[in-house]
């Protein structure tokens, strides 16, 4: 486990979102989309079997304003809506390793754990020899293939009480990318948690890139509790 501080991206770092001036915003999001939009094609293409991800978690199903606002202020899926948008606080990055990243601040200290993927306990289902579930359920996580790692843990303290996250809320996530080297070899992240102004809300963020598209997850805390959690997919490559 490392303790030592790493540099932080956004999400929208691996796209460069935040190089640009900001008279150069509209630009921005047209180049986004339409690379967007030929990775899709590209996705589509390539299909030899039905995706049964559901929509019903995104972005785009958020309707509470207040949070949408700060969804959009960093995660891909609102890159649409992010034009004006103030960046919100982070929780700083407390240490990570291989297998976990935490954070901690604030009073509260966030870890996120994964751990080996072993498919023999597991109810796999193949369509065209692709993975389409796991335990009867879709999943993400280079969606198609039999992924090696899952996401086993997400532990939250609150001082010396643990907030409760239902397993429903992690278990179809898969093959999760806490830390990356960059061409220098130093190590950086994508993952964040966020704070609201109002202090109320905190966003538990974590991005992962693979094969068949990337997919970014964010679990929602509001007064303490956990509320719920969004997920967009197959935006990149």
């Amino acid at each position: 486990m490392n303790t030592f501080p790493i540099k932080e991206f956004t999400a929208r770092g691996i796209f460069n979102f935040r190089i640009f001036a900001k008279q150069k915003s509209v630009m921005r999001i047209v180049f986004i989309f339409s690379f967007l939009v030929n990775c899709m094609i590209s996705f589509a293409q390539d299909e030899e079997f039905t995706d049964y991800r559901r929509k019903s978690e995104s972005f785009a199903r958020i309707y509470d304003k207040d949070i949408r606002s700060d969804l959009a202020s960093f995660s891909i899926g609102g890159i649409e809506e992010s034009l004006g948008k103030s960046p919100l606080k982070k929780m700083p990055v407390k240490d990570y390793g291989s297998d976990s990243i935490s954070f901690e601040g604030y009073g509260i200290r966030i870890t996120i754990k994964a751990g080996v993927f072993d498919p023999s306990r597991h109810k796999l289902i193949f369509e065209n020899k692709h993975l389409v579930k796991i335990d009867n359920r879709p999943y993400f996580g280079n969606y198609g293939k039999v992924p090696t790692t899952r996401i086993t843990r997400l532990t939250i303290l609150d001082g010396k009480d643990t907030i409760s996250i239902p397993a429903a809320a992690i278990q179809d996530l898969y093959n999760p990318s806490f830390v990356f080297h960059d061409a220098t070899g130093e190590a950086r992240s994508q993952d964040a948690v966020y704070i609201s102004a109002d202090n109320r809300k905190f966003y538990i963020y974590m991005l992962n890139k693979d094969d068949t598209g990337s997919y970014e997850v964010t679990w929602i805390l509001q007064d303490k509790q956990f509320l719920r959690r969004i997920v967009d997919f197959g935006f990149s490559k």
